[in-house]
């Protein structure tokens, strides 16, 4: 509808979740948003409304789409879940296995575990960079191959913000010959006819949402730098909201950052964990390799985002700051409010998908409170 009004579905009783949601547009916490629940691999929320622009001349509508920043995070993860499930990479084996040139400047211990818990020591490149490096696949893994770590690997997180993606894409890319874009889209968003890209085809560009930085002086990357390492993590290069509008960031593969969806398609993909590998009646993955998810990596004062974090196998795990009823449960959000919640002990996922950012990057209360009205709702708080 042409005036932003809130549209799809709720199960009779989640109708405190669109009751919230409403809230969020009415208030003008939201200018357009998403978000979507499944429950034992079926979807029981699904509301959009909004705008899609600052203008509010385009409704935020059935099929809008959104950069999520690092929230494409979690579907680098389970690309790299999948292939450790078929039994293709093993996640306690050296990268140098899979990336014999990573073992250089004193790197061949490191794990792929250390990837994926963003304790490798490679969260920022060392090498000046501009954004449009960050287009360049080659460029950027090669500096990353050959760059010393910044902290001793497996010791302590520092939040990979764009690292991550290339590091785990390029293991992915080496051992399927795929890039990670293309084996998620194969192997993922296309048997699920998930609306998730990573790497958007121009001809999806009119339908993409147009992002809204957060207030002057909030943003990630504004405050000044503490260290040495959050200075190359955040600043080099700096993040630009408005570039999420160049088809050059769109069309790239930035398997941390650069993934393209609502909050439909990030929802009902992330099924496939919360309900033992199955997901739309299909087998991705046996349940013990959804729960290797779980598995706590490393915990402590992360280096790059200044507090304290708990990462298991590519997610966030509950704990100091975030606090989740079930202790079975992953979560990862991006930078400006977008958010995935995986509770397998409810069998559920809760995913959020906006376009005005917050100065966030692991979510805020605008999805947590209606992660929240959902717990109430399933009886879990």
């Amino acid at each position: 509808m042409a005036d932003g009004s809130v549209q799809g579905m709720v199960e009779d009783r989640f109708v405190g979740v669109r009751t919230a949601f409403e809230a969020n547009l009415a208030s003008g916490a939201d200018l357009g948003a998403s978000f979507c629940a499944t429950l034992e691999g079926e979807t029981v929320v699904d509301l959009w409304g909004g705008f899609a622009d600052a203008a509010k001349t385009r409704p935020w509508e059935r099929d809008t789409i959104v950069n999520v920043y690092s929230t494409t995070k979690t579907m680098t993860a389970l690309c790299a879940l999948i292939l450790a499930d078929r039994g293709d990479l093993d996640f306690d084996a050296p990268v140098a296995k899979y990336w014999p040139e990573f073992a250089a400047m004193g790197k061949a211990g490191v794990k792929v575990s250390h990837l994926m818990s963003h304790s490798a020591g490679l969260s920022g490149w060392t090498e000046k960079l501009t954004t449009a490096d960050l287009y360049d696949w080659d460029k950027v893994t090669a500096l990353l191959a050959d760059q010393a770590p910044l902290w001793e690997p497996g010791t302590a997180s520092g939040y990979h913000a764009l690292t991550q993606g290339y590091l785990v894409g390029e293991v992915v890319r080496r051992i399927t010959g795929r890039s990670l874009g293309t084996f998620f889209r194969q192997e993922v968003a296309e048997p699920l006819g998930a609306d998730f890209h990573i790497g958007l085809p121009v001809s999806e560009d009119g339908r993409v949402a147009e992002l809204i930085p957060p207030a002057p002086g909030t943003g990630a990357g504004e405050a000044p730098a503490q260290s040495e390492i959050q200075r190359v993590s955040f600043n080099n290069p700096g993040i630009d909201v408005s570039e999420t509008r160049t088809r050059a960031w769109r069309g790239a593969e930035i398997p941390a950052a650069g993934g393209t969806g609502n909050a439909r398609s990030v929802a009902e993909i992330h099924a496939i964990l919360a309900n033992g590998g199955m997901a739309k009646g299909k087998r991705f993955m046996s349940e013990a390799g959804c729960r290797k998810a779980l598995e706590l990596q490393i915990e402590g004062m992360d280096l790059v985002l200044g507090g304290p974090a708990r990462f298991g196998m590519g997610f966030g795990l509950p704990g100091a700051p975030f606090a989740m009823p079930n202790p079975n449960s992953i979560f990862w959000g991006g930078y400006g409010g977008s958010l995935i919640i995986i509770d397998m002990d409810a069998r559920t996922t809760f995913g959020y998908a906006m376009n005005l950012m917050q100065g966030t990057t692991t979510g805020d209360m605008r999805a947590f409170g209606l992660a929240m009205a959902m717990w109430t709702a399933l009886g879990v708080i």
